[in-house]
């Protein structure tokens, strides 16, 4: 088990840096290996986590399970450090009942609510359900070195110290509990039900019977939207990294602040490098995913409490988020923003020009220059191209707005504002040229 183990964490290592979109070439192949060499480890409960709970039930452990697309490389190198059970790592995942979960079709999502677009995550339970902690962020998704399993290691110290208090830090815990959701699992979402299996096809069309977890978000959203809702703002930028109001956390720390924004909401709370943030929103932190937790159920605004560790004292610390802070989230890279720039740009892959390209251009620092990286060719990706607009075209005003933006914002912004079926009216540069244009929400 160890040697098979091995091939296949030098395999999936050697990719650690790959985008989140990109797979295996044999993706069924990938998935059938990973339930070869892990569905009798000693270790690892494969694919089953009632079974999971219940065995945290009979043994008293805490509960860890990890959620991973197989086929995605992204994330591949952290995925192949834990499976490889080094020494130190190896101590602390015996101090848990482990649960490898590899496909989201069952899930339930009351208990599973993580950062969908991720492809490994972890969330760490009592056996009775309470959550106590959450891992997976985006710096881990591309970053796959020995300081992200420094990161992991102290989460896993964390949540054990979290066990060891419980139950009388129990109510510290209740800001960690999922929120409801009108679904109790994927295949209840209209756009999934009735499309996949609850089980996966071992024997038959493996891959295309497979629920991925980027598919619960785009389900999500793609449900308001068929009913003419607006899609709330925290599933269109959801999980916010720190980041967002201008703070960057160490990789291999839980919550030590390793840059502050000038002039950002970090930087007017008084937070400082080297500060180790304790709680937040008065909940013990085991690593950033808890940070992007509160993020994504804080308001469009408000006030967020913390406790820093600064020189050895407890220091309390304010964190004011204006309105319209969430709207700074970057979600360029996330693979659910391929349905958002369907539904809002027709199918565009927009970037904002730099400086320097603007200069060049004649265009102004502080005006809307969209730089079209991609126009879609096929289905509801293909509006925008239908539409007029074109690869390496530069929209310099839309729905009325000439202002510098990002595509981030500008997908959100859309979203919030039209409906299906209305139309959205611009001007693009294409070369010297100035087209007038019009697109239609979908």
């Amino acid at each position: 088990m160890k040697a098979r183990l091995f091939l296949l964490a030098l395999g999936l290592a050697t990719f650690p840096y790959l985008s989140f979109a990109e797979t295996v070439k044999d993706r069924a192949g990938a998935v059938r290996n990973d339930r070869a060499n892990l569905e009798n480890d000693p270790r690892w409960i494969y694919n089953d986590f009632q079974k999971g709970f219940a065995e945290a039930q009979r043994t008293g452990k805490p509960l860890l399970v990890t959620l991973r697309c197989v086929p995605c490389l992204a994330c591949a190198g952290i995925d192949a450090r834990v499976l490889m059970q080094d020494l130190e790592l190896g101590r602390l995942l015996d101090q848990f009942v482990c649960v490898r979960v590899m496909n989201a079709n069952a899930l339930d999502l009351a208990l599973f609510q993580v950062d969908y677009d991720l492809s490994f995550s972890t969330v760490i339970f009592n056996a009775d359900g309470t959550v106590y902690g959450r891992y997976g962020s985006w710096a881990q998704q591309v970053n796959s070195k020995d300081d992200t399993i420094d990161g992991f290691r102290r989460t896993l110290e964390g949540a054990l110290a979290i066990h060891r208090g419980y139950p009388k830090n129990q109510a510290s815990l209740a800001g960690k509990q999922g929120a409801p959701l009108p679904f109790k699992d994927p295949l209840e979402i209209p756009l999934l039900a009735g499309k996949y299996p609850r089980n996966l096809d071992w024997e038959g069309k493996l891959v295309p019977s497979c629920v991925h977890c980027h598919q619960i978000g785009e389900a999500i959203r793609a449900s308001y939207r068929d009913q003419n809702q607006p899609i709330p703002t925290e599933w269109i930028y959801p999980w916010p990294a720190p980041q967002t109001f201008g703070l960057t956390l160490a990789p291999d720390q839980v919550a030590r602040v390793q840059a502050v924004v000038a002039g950002s909401p970090a930087a007017k709370a008084g937070l400082q490098v080297g500060d180790d943030i304790t709680t937040l929103a008065g909940q013990p932190l085991v690593s950033s995913a808890d940070v992007s937790w509160i993020l994504h159920r804080t308001g469009d605004s408000g006030t967020l409490r913390a406790l820093v560790k600064r020189a050895g004292a407890n220091w309390p610390v304010l964190i004011e988020l204006p309105e319209g802070w969430r709207l700074k989230s970057d979600i360029s890279r996330r693979a659910g923003s391929w349905e958002l720039r369907a539904m809002a740009l027709g199918g565009l892959w927009l970037e904002d020009l730099s400086d320097e390209q603007r200069a060049a251009r004649g265009l102004g620092r502080e005006a809307m220059a969209l730089f079209v990286k991609h126009a879609g060719e096929y289905g509801k990706h293909a509006v925008a191209k239908q539409a007029g607009f074109r690869k390496d075209d530069v929209i310099v005003e839309l729905d009325g707005q000439a202002a510098r933006i990002s595509e981030s914002e500008l997908l959100g912004r859309l979203l919030k504002k039209y409906q299906p079926g209305q139309p959205v009216k611009g001007t693009v540069l294409r070369g010297t040229e100035r087209k007038e244009l019009s697109l239609l929400m979908q």
